[in-house]
């Protein structure tokens, strides 16, 4: 019974989830809302045009991804029997079940739970096709891969990391819990090597690849993001701006706009701040620290940015996930409230977008609830791993056992 729980269920429950998924995105089903494939069918296969004249899309201010992003547009061309917009979705649909299969894998034994796999059965489908018509689903299946490889193998660890960085930026805070030592030593050293390497070659082979910094720096306030309902209910009473799509997604754009995004911006400063501090105050790394700080680090990353699109909701899904697998996790709470934004977010894109972009009452209340829930689990996520790991009762009166060892061999 209990290996049917642990494996052959969920198994099942991906099955079918990833069989209406496909059939979105293959359009045999057509969910209400606007066309979420448009991104693979017409930006993603632009660009892998440009991609093959050997530069990358200079004159798209919509290009706004790290060098490595390229290897994931151009990545369909591995399926040549098929169209470019085919083997995209055969391709998100076999990262799906590559990252299945580490956390099913990754759950068992001693400390272990199956928890994690449900997560990500569950949170995945909750996206809706958004989830297979985005790159997002591939950099956090090299999320997954890193975390889980973890204290055991800290080079590979820090190497897909690295990699996972110029795809897609946010898999460096992957890095933040690694126990210092040793496993810092290395992790830290596979990213920035795999990382420079990475760069140089993109750079050596394509004019471009820095391109994304300048198009990323102008980006504005995101209809969708945490600083937007200021305008969403402010537009309500005489606010004078207005939504355009801008820099390829709906922003606001007019009076105080700029003034929000700095306070983002800080916002995500800030965050940054406090996880140094808790770096630096860390009196036990305990078993799950590594993947709660990095679920930790990535939800602050994500609830502050100024950009909180539909597919980001992949990452917190696939590290709750990964967080889930050891059982000493402490962020089950945070990772139920991922799964609850995931469901909204399917809500306001793509099935209510309209009344999002109108910024009616309900678009209103759905944007509330879903970046409520982020708030709230970056917030659960950021108390229970500092009780945990810095001023509560096991980091008080324990000693790391890197730490424990070091001291016993001193005193020989």
């Amino acid at each position: 019974m209990a290996g049917a729980y642990g494996t052959r269920f969920p198994l099942a429950v991906w099955a079918l989830t990833r069989a209406a998924l496909l059939l979105c995105v293959f359009k045999v089903i057509t969910p209400p809302g606007p066309d979420v494939t448009s991104d693979v069918s017409v930006i993603y296969q632009g660009w892998y045009e440009v991609l093959k004249t050997g530069t990358y899309p200079l004159d798209d201010v919509t290009w706004q991804y790290p060098p490595a992003a390229a290897l994931a547009i151009a990545s369909p061309a591995v399926l040549p029997f098929l169209g470019y917009v085919s083997a995209f979705f055969v391709l998100a649909f076999l990262c799906d079940a590559v990252v299945l299969g580490l956390l099913l894998r990754a759950g068992r034994g001693g400390g272990r739970s199956p928890r994690g796999a449900w997560v990500w059965v569950v949170g995945v489908p909750l996206l809706g096709p958004t989830a297979y018509a985005r790159y997002d689903l591939m950099v956090t299946a090299v999320a997954v891969a890193a975390l889980l490889a973890g204290a055991a193998r800290p080079r590979l660890m820090g190497a897909l990391a690295g990699f996972g960085a110029l795809l897609k930026v946010w898999p460096v805070l992957l890095l933040v819990g690694v126990e210092r030592g040793r496993a810092t030593r290395r992790s830290w050293t596979a990213a920035a090597v795999s990382a420079v390497a990475l760069v140089v070659a993109c750079y050596a082979a394509m004019p471009g690849a820095l391109a994304f910094l300048t198009f990323q720096r102008d980006r504005g306030t995101e209809i969708e993001s945490l600083g937007a309902l200021v305008f969403q209910v402010a537009r309500h009473f005489g606010w004078e701006g207005s939504v355009l799509l801008n820099y390829g997604s709906v922003e606001f754009v007019g009076p105080y706009v700029q003034l929000v995004s700095r306070a983002a911006l800080a916002l995500t400063a800030l965050a940054f701040g406090w996880l140094l501090v808790w770096r630096l105050r860390v009196r036990e790394f305990t078993a799950g620290s590594l993947c709660d700080a990095a679920f930790t680090a990535v939800a602050l990353f994500t609830t502050t940015s100024r950009v909180i699109s539909p597919q980001y909701m992949l990452w917190l899904v696939g590290l709750a996930a990964a967080a889930l697998t050891v059982r000493a996790s402490r962020m089950a709470l945070p990772a139920v409230l991922v799964l609850v934004a995931t469901a909204v977010t399917l809500l306001e894109f793509p099935l209510l977008f309209d009344r999002v972009v109108a910024g009616d009452p309900v678009g209103i209340a759905l944007l509330v609830v879903r970046n409520g829930s982020l708030v709230a689990a970056s917030l659960i996520a950021c108390r229970r791993l500092w009780r945990e790991t810095v001023s509560g009762p096991r980091a008080a009166g324990a000693v790391s056992p890197a730490v424990g060892a070091d001291t016993r061999a001193t005193a020989r």
